[in-house]
């Protein structure tokens, strides 16, 4: 008798969870097969400290081969699910289409960037949801200041050295907190002219910071981020963003390079295509997480609506927490549905507590409801993290310590591209390439038209930029015909010729030795006999040096394309 196959799709807090549960009940009972665009599972509340250069990028990665043992993963991006052919449709990461049979299904796609009618905001801003933004605004950042520093122009100086973050939630929070002490670093680094100094704008049309916490967090978060000098502007959002500033819905005009979109988050596309009741573009399922009217099929995470029992008649909000305590319980389920694990149990949940770091000692928090600041907060927040990491404990400390005694390095790795992390991307874990040779455009470059995120659905090439480079394609030779690449040594025989003898080195490219012998015939000469130098066309051909001959000059060629050999 076959096992079992069950398919979990995304690897975030939910789908990590609920694997590494299932594995752990199964015990090599049932095939386990995990479909993820990537091979890591991405620990993103530490995001904002890769993105200021506090931890190296791949301390907040967890490798799924390397945890999840009895688990088979498949990388690729599901395109479709067949529920009533049991079936998940998905597209590997080099374009090659591929199936997956399950007998229990796991929908665990997680949440995308909330889009928003701004115009200019999908051309000019940049997420907050994955390992590749992340590593592009820090690079951004870096480069701003760097800039600003040698501007004459006092305007453009400013205007460089401004960021504003719409969004004053959890993660837009942290990333302004974080980003505001890396650019006060690299300003001291490198002194900006006129006395100009980073400016940080935090926005958002709720009326206080962190307006889904508690309000104590939110007035402790507020008063660490002016004290260092992040202008809160509560009831204010961006109207409008072009690539010279962003307009906002009070009429100033805000001259900025910088727009970070941290408004919230949208449940993943893919579930809108299965078919079942949704919740807000999330999937109706019962208190056991399963889709009604589908027992094989679980959803849990940012893309379920899950029945809160604590509040009758509401729904688990989309958070890390919510969604690593749903994978669990997945996961016992669909042990227990093929009669591997204990019976099946309803989602229920008790809040812990929440935590926000605000960079360097700072941070708020309440521990089963015990509001903290300052250093005792900093420390319990850390401690919560070190606990919830599955892997890489050692790492991430040693990064925190090292970090605390030692001066923060400042560079641009220039590893992503402005156009590779498009705000509108239904994969923000995933840094958009086009097909063909790596770009050779700088890294801060406007998106190609056409959108990136839809090239890569339709896996065509990206088009030229205008006013920059090609589009990327096959690598074509440029060098004219009549000039060979230097030092190396051309043939010209026709096909039909004789091989030629030994090939001889000419180098220096532009004075080949003398008495060398070069080959010049055409396509449709004869079969060649004595080969001549072509030098200069009224000269015989010589013989060996003879004393006081002069030493030929370098060789030429003398004959034109359409000319037979003489």
């Amino acid at each position: 008798m076959s096992r079992p196959h069950v398919v979990i799709v995304g690897a975030g807090f939910a789908g990590y969870r609920a694997a590494r549960t299932l594995a752990r009940l199964t015990r090599d009972r049932a095939d386990i097969t995990l479909l993820n665009p990537t091979d890591y599972f991405l620990y993103l509340p530490l995001l904002p400290q890769v993105a200021a250069g506090v931890l190296e990028a791949r301390r907040v990665t967890v490798s799924l081969p390397g945890t999840l043992r009895g688990v088979r993963l498949v990388l690729g991006e599901a395109d479709h699910v067949d529920l009533d052919g049991h079936t998940v449709h998905y597209t590997d990461p080099e374009g090659g289409a591929g199936t997956l049979g399950y007998d229990r299904l796991v929908l665990s796609v997680g949440s995308v960037n909330k889009l928003l009618p701004v115009p200019g905001v999908a051309e000019h801003a940049h997420g907050f949801r994955g390992l590749p933004e992340a590593l592009y605004l820090r690079d951004h950042v870096t480069r701003q200041v760097e800039l600003a520093a040698a501007q004459e122009d006092a305007e453009a100086c400013a205007a460089r050295c401004t960021f504003v973050v719409v969004g004053a939630g959890y993660t837009g929070t942290e990333v302004a907190a974080h980003m505001q002490l890396l650019t006060d670093r690299l300003a001291r680094r490198s002194p900006l002219p006129g006395g100009v100094r980073p400016r940080w704008l935090l926005l958002d049309m709720a009326e206080r910071v962190l307006p889904e916490l508690d309000p104590r967090l939110s007035r402790t978060a507020d008063r660490v981020l002016r004290v260092r000098g992040v202008e809160v502007r509560t009831g204010t959002s961006v109207k409008e963003a072009t690539h010279d500033g962003v307009l906002l819905t009070d009429g100033e005009f805000v001259p900025t390079r910088t727009l970070v979109w941290c408004v919230g988050v949208r449940p993943d596309p893919l579930v809108e295509g299965v078919g079942q009741p949704l919740e807000r573009g999330r999937l109706i399922v019962d208190p056991h997480l399963r889709v009604p009217g589908r027992p094989e099929v679980s959803g849990c995470g940012d893309a379920a609506a899950v029945p809160d029992l604590e509040r009758p008649g509401s729904f688990t909000p989309m958070t890390a927490q919510h969604a690593w305590r749903q994978g669990r319980v997945a996961g016992e389920n669909v042990a227990a549905s093929l009669g591997l694990g204990r019976r099946r149990r309803p989602y229920r949940h008790r809040d812990l507590g929440f935590a926000v770091d605000l960079g360097g000692v700072r941070a708020a928090a309440n521990p089963f409801g015990v509001p903290l600041s300052g250093p005792a907060a900093g420390a319990v927040t850390r401690g919560y993290h070190l606990a919830a990491l599955p892997a890489g404990r050692i790492r991430v400390a040693a990064d925190w310590l090292l970090d605390a005694v030692l001066p923060r390095q400042g560079v641009q790795l220039g590893l992503v591209r402005s156009w590779s992390v498009p705000l509108d991307t239904a994969s923000p874990e995933l840094a958009r390439v086009p097909a063909g040779p790596a770009r050779p455009d700088g890294p801060d470059q406007a998106a190609p038209p056409g959108g990136p995120d839809e090239r890569q659905r339709t896996r065509e090439p990206a088009p030229a930029e205008p006013g920059n480079h090609p589009a990327p394609g096959p690598v074509r030779r440029t060098d004219p015909p009549e000039r060979p690449a230097p030092g190396r040594v051309r043939r010209t025989e026709a096909p039909d010729h004789p091989a030629p003898g030994p090939v001889r080195r000419t180098d220096p490219p532009e004075r080949p030795a003398p008495g060398r012998v070069r080959h010049t015939e055409a396509p449709d000469h004869p079969a060649p006999g004595p080969v001549r130098r072509t030098d200069a066309p009224d000269r015989p051909a010589p013989g060996p040096v003879r004393p006081g001959h002069p030493a030929p000059g370098p060789v030429k060629r003398a004959d034109p394309p359409d000319s037979a050999g003489r």
